[in-house]
């Protein structure tokens, strides 16, 4: 691999000019250079160069399946989530025999009406259509897609694990070698925007896939392989350990748990009743119990694996954090969307990372208000003041894997022309980057993953971070996207 050095580079977020030199994938030499001769050398004028970005929550088949999906996010109501479909299936061949037609994006936390099967037969009489919540927590499907995959419901919404096995089901009709083509697409859009790695949350056998798609092509990006329940037994006996390299950048990642729903669905568990809730349901839904949870956890840190909890309501987060403090392993929580006051200063156990998505508090900000009253959600601010360690994801494909979107949402608390909503749970820029990057500095002996700006991002407004061009990514010294 060929040398390079940048030259007259701003190194880190108001820091200073210097030329940085990477050899053999690492970062080299720091300071007043003078190139060698075998050396590319790469000088753009105010240029800024970061720690490369992370996305710390994927689901890459969605994510990519996603793209190529009828996009029904813009609807307010059901119907008029059924009259985006048929538009859009107007504007192309209808269906095949056995064609499974699916779009993506429902958000029913404020529909006055809930979405039912019925209404999809109405308008598309015989389709076998799935309709993906945003969340990725319900799917609506039509009778004729109930009838295929043999189920009976009474309204065609399923949620939380049956929405998970449908999900999981419909992926295998398309071919892995088309998935992995679309995967590897998405991953080249990443690395566009700066992104150097990823944990991937696929309901999947992700080792088994990720090592197949690194043979279809070049992966741009580190992946974090997440296991899962069913493919757990299957690690351990392979003696897998989270962040063991299983080939070039992909590595094992954590066991990943789903104590509680989503916010969307109002299956987040919560300590207060939901203002509006179905019978039974007041608090949402506890999907695994605290003896299960740390029974689970127990078996996999014990087999070096690392925990990774979805917890969204406070009480699922209290939930996760006994089982954490039980246990005594390190792990991740994902998403900490609510959290008691009383539970902020418990996240800064040693080893434990808050894995939040910023985009999420934007885009669910009317959600919560109505769904969670009076209460302080997407607590960014009082974790980062409480000593937890937060890292930033997109949770791809509920939002798009754009970094500089999630630390302008953390940093600004608004992303159109609104007043920040909970101002005080707001972050400065540089807790921000680092939270974005996983390092707070480019150092000598860094792995050298890396992006080059054309500006330092201290200097910029609100929709200029949100905008802003990336000239470079490298991942261990490779680029992986060069603009222009």
């Amino acid at each position: 691999m060929q040398p390079t050095t940048f030259q007259r580079v701003r190194l880190g977020s108001g820091g200073p000019v210097t030329d940085v030199r990477v050899v053999d994938g690492r970062v080299a030499e720091i300071g007043d250079l003078r190139p060698s001769s075998g050396d590319e050398v790469v000088h753009h004028a105010g240029a800024t160069l970061l720690p490369g970005l992370v996305d710390g929550h994927v689901h890459s088949v969605q994510w990519a399946e996603r793209r190529r999906r009828i996009d029904v996010q813009a609807a307010h109501s059901a119907v008029e989530t059924v009259e985006l479909i048929a538009t859009a299936l107007r504007d192309r061949p209808g269906p095949a025999d056995g064609e499974v037609v699916m779009a993506h994006g429902f958000r029913d936390g404020l529909w006055r009406t809930p979405p039912h099967k019925d209404l999809l037969e109405s308008a598309l009489p015989g389709v076998q259509l799935a309709v993906i919540s945003q969340d990725l927590h319900s799917i609506w499907l039509s009778p004729a897609l109930l009838s295929r995959l043999g189920r009976d419901h009474d309204t065609g919404v399923l949620r939380e694990r049956d929405c998970i096995e449908v999900n999981y089901e419909l992926s295998r009709d398309v071919p892995p070698e088309l998935v992995d083509r679309w995967v590897l697409e998405a991953t080249e859009a990443a690395a566009a925007r700066g992104i150097t790695s990823i944990v991937d949350f696929e309901y999947a056998d992700n080792r088994a896939d990720w090592l197949r798609r690194s043979e279809q092509g070049v992966v741009p990006l580190r992946v974090k392989a997440s296991v899962w329940k069913p493919w757990l037994d299957g690690a351990i006996d392979l003696g897998l350990r989270t962040g063991d390299v299983l080939d070039g950048l992909i590595e094992v990642g954590p066991f990943k748990l789903v104590a509680d729903g989503s916010l969307n669905t109002r299956t987040a568990y919560c300590h207060d009743a939901y203002p509006e809730a179905a019978a039974g349901e007041k608090h949402g839904l506890l999907l695994i119990d605290e003896e299960e949870l740390v029974s689970l956890m127990t078996v996999a840190s014990r087999n070096g694996l690392s925990p990774a909890v979805h917890a969204i309501g406070d009480h699922a987060n209290t939930i996760a954090l006994n089982a954490f403090e039980r246990v005594g392993c390190t792990g991740r929580i994902e998403h900490a969307q609510l959290v008691r006051p009383e539970d902020a200063a418990r996240f800064a156990r040693p080893g434990l990372i808050t894995s939040v998505q910023p985009q999420h508090a934007m885009s669910d900000r009317d959600v919560a208000d109505r769904h969670w009253p009076d209460r302080a959600a997407f607590p960014y601010g009082s974790l980062l003041r409480a000593g937890a360690t937060l890292e930033f994801g997109s949770d791809a494909p509920v939002s798009e894997p754009d970094p500089w979107h999630a630390i302008a949402d953390a940093v600004h608390r608004t992303d159109d022309d609104r007043p920040p909503w909970h101002v005080e749970q707001a972050i400065p820029l540089g807790a921000a980057l680092q939270a974005a990057t996983g390092r707070s500095s480019v150092s000598v002996g860094d792995p050298a993953d890396l992006v080059l700006l054309p500006d330092d991002p201290a200097h910029l407004s609100n929709h200029d971070l949100r905008t802003l061009p990336v000239l470079a990514t490298l991942v261990a010294g490779r680029f992986t996207h060069r603009s222009g």
